[in-house]
């Protein structure tokens, strides 16, 4: 069953909305909907406080580990002084 929703966004997301669902032969409402019960369903099989890693991103795992109180600012200060001597 369909239900009408009133939402109210700026105009410009709306005309780029409309624009991006006319290109991708969709209707914005269809494009809405889909986003929507992609949001419940991920909640229903994800913790909220579960955040997903890509292998992506877990493949660039080195292993080093790094002190906390490092100073990044000076170490790469300390590094193009080596370089450029």
């Amino acid at each position: 069953m369909d239900t009408k929703l009133t939402l109210k966004l700026d105009k410009n997301v709306i005309d780029k909305a409309k624009a991006y669902a006319a290109s991708h032969k969709r209707s914005l409402s269809g494009i809405v909907e889909a986003y929507l019960i992609t949001l419940i369903e991920r909640n229903k099989t994800q913790p909220e406080d579960d955040i997903e890693i890509s292998p992506f991103v877990k493949s660039l795992r080195t292993g080093v580990k790094v002190p906390s109180n490092i100073d990044c600012k000076q170490v790469y200060g300390d590094y193009l002084a080596e370089k450029y001597k």
